[in-house]
């Protein structure tokens, strides 16, 4: 693979956009609503829990481990796909939208699911992947099978007389085309990501009524939100114009946001969110704040809430600067200050592991870091999203050979460094750093064979220090990241100061300490988190008193601290104090 490219692909792995705008300001006021005060806990279901020991998580899995999730404290869970698929991108790709892949279980293993987090008063958000289907859909074996069926307009054709069509970068096809040649009908069709993943038309009407069926469906069985994928991608100019020579440098300028797509979510916002009390969150937020703003401007009757990735690609093998980072999520909620509404996350399936990203991973930092990152997620305003198994402080498993891998995009790029001569350990080293099946092993149970996931053969590795981070281990320890992450649960719902405060970044220059204020009419807390691995000090140029210390993850922190002139930190130490 040529650098070029390859910056592009680990761009993807991590994360695909950069907001450049200034801030923009808006007049309305924040109002309460559930998913604003909600902790969203995203569930893999591949990896979190096998109930019948095939070596694959499923729904059943999920269900035997309710109660542990209702004892963490989060509000609402996002479910990764559960579609039937033929699990090329492990179920982004979708090929029946009303019934459950066979590996995971049932439909009725899903109502069950959906009514034993109901009792438990946890809520359920689903994807709904609709960029594009699977190219095993029956609407696209329809579409492919002739020019003139009713289904040929559902996706994007290009005929071949009329010459090849003008060239759109794929992300995940291993030469980079988003243009497949289909003998049956001499025509090519567009898939923005695999081959197997033909982009739904969405200027077509009938696509629309389509996916709001399908969206009546299971908000009629009671799923309590969506998170659209790559849904900032849907809209295209289906002229297919010449893009400029590069363009595939900085796609999203030319992918994102595009023509009609705010009139869609409108029409989706009437047609469904209208109609039942559920959250909505679109995967990407544009290349602008305003277009992030025009998302979930509740004037605008669109979404709730916006999910932006340029935070998260800041990390890089050779680390990241606090100050970029501080100011990134500083401009992002002085945009959103006023009206809207943002997502708050370090990690999900499609990034590697929280703390070997934005942390420490070595062993005498690994619970330091993860909690102090976890009171960064938490004490935020925005709705928190937060990733099955960073509670335990899990780490990248450090994958040495491409044989570890099992997806398919890494597997397809790997050909492609190996065809075109690139440089394989460099390759196989990004990978270990940033490469989402990090974020996709097994979740640690117990100390038992598997970690106690799987009695089988696990899909993927298991993470070779499972037995000393696993649930059971830090149950019984009051400690461990898991039960500091309960305790942050706790402070957060016991004070809407943290939800809805006012948000204030102090010292800011400081290249190792990140500090700031929430605050409001109910109450008023200091953050400060030392984000490296050396001793610190804040510069508390304002503050001075004696204050509480609610919160902290060194053990002997006292309850009270003396706020001076200079406030020494230890390696990756964070506090929560209530002034």
């Amino acid at each position: 693979m040529k650098p070029g490219i390859l910056a592009i692909f680990l761009c993807f792995i991590v994360g695909v956009e950069n907001i450049g705008a200034q801030p923009i300001q808006q007049k309305s006021a924040a109002t309460q609503h559930w998913w604003k005060e909600a902790v969203v806990y995203q569930i893999y279901p591949r990896s979190f829990k096998d109930s019948n020991g095939d070596g694959v998580g499923d729904l059943k899995g999920i269900i035997s481990e309710l109660d542990y999730i209702k004892s963490l404290g989060v509000d609402v869970v996002w479910l990764n796909p559960v579609y039937q698929s033929p699990n090329f991108d492990n179920g982004y790709d979708v090929s029946d939208y009303r019934k459950i892949l066979p590996e995971f279980g049932t439909m009725a293993d899903f109502d069950s699911l959906l009514n034993g987090m109901h009792r438990r008063g946890i809520k359920l958000v689903i994807d709904l992947v609709v960029n594009h289907s699977s190219s095993e859909h029956e609407w696209f074996k329809q579409s492919r099978s002739s020019r003139i069926n009713p289904y040929r307009n559902y996706y994007h054709w290009w005929n071949a007389e009329n010459g090849k069509p003008p060239y759109r970068f794929s992300l995940f096809d291993i030469n980079h085309d988003a243009w497949k040649y289909d003998t049956l009908t001499n025509a090519y069709y567009l898939h923005y990501f695999s081959d197997k993943q033909p982009d739904l038309n969405w200027e077509n009407p009938k696509v629309r009524n389509e996916v709001y069926s399908i969206m009546r469906f299971w908000a009629d069985k009671g799923i309590d939100g969506f998170r659209l994928d790559a849904f900032q991608f849907v809209a295209k100019d289906t002229t297919f114009p010449m893009f400029p020579k590069g363009f595939e440098k900085n796609f999203m300028l030319y992918y994102a946001m595009q023509g009609n797509l705010h009139g869609y979510l409108q029409q989706m916002n009437q047609q469904i969110f209208s109609k039942y009390d559920v959250m909505s969150v679109a995967e990407g937020a544009g290349n602008t704040f305003e277009d992030a703003h025009n998302l979930v401007d509740s004037n605008r009757h669109e979404l709730n809430i916006a999910y932006a990735f340029n935070g998260v690609d800041l990390a890089k093998p050779n680390g990241y600067s606090l100050l970029q980072f501080k100011s990134i999520f500083s401009q992002w909620d002085s945009a959103f200050e006023h009206s809207g509404w943002l997502a708050v996350f370090l990690a999900n399936h499609d990034q590697a592991r929280m703390v070997s990203r934005f942390g420490n991973d070595a062993p005498q930092f690994r619970t330091l870091s993860s909690q102090m990152l976890s009171t960064f997620l938490l004490t935020m305003r925005g709705t928190p999203f937060y990733y099955n198994g960073d509670e335990l402080g899990m780490v990248n498993p450090n994958f040495t050979s491409i044989h570890d891998y099992r997806d398919e995009v890494i597997l397809d790029a790997y050909k492609h460094t190996q065809l075109t001569g690139g440089n394989i350990k460099a390759f196989l080293k990004n990978l270990a750093f940033g490469a989402r099946d990090n974020g996709r092993t097994p979740f640690p149970w117990d100390s038992s064979l598997n970690a106690g996931f799987t009695t089988g053969l696990p899909w993927i590795g298991i993470n070779a220090n499972y037995k000393t981070v696993n649930v059971a281990v830090e149950e019984n320890d009051p400690n461990s990241c898991l039960n500091y992450f309960r305790k942050l649960m706790q402070l957060r719902k016991n004070n809407p100061t943290l939800v809805y405060g006012k948000y204030t970044l102090l010292d800011k220059n400081n290249p190792q300490v990140y500090a700031y204020l929430r605050e409001d009419a109910a109450g008023k807390f200091l953050v400060v988190l030392n984000f490296s691995a050396k001793d610190a000090v804040f510069n508390n140029l304002t503050l001075m008193a004696k204050a509480n210390v609610v919160l902290a993850n060194y053990i002997n922190k006292p309850s009270t601290i003396a706020l001076r002139n200079k406030i020494p930190l230890r390696p990756y130490e964070a506090m929560v104090i209530k002034l």
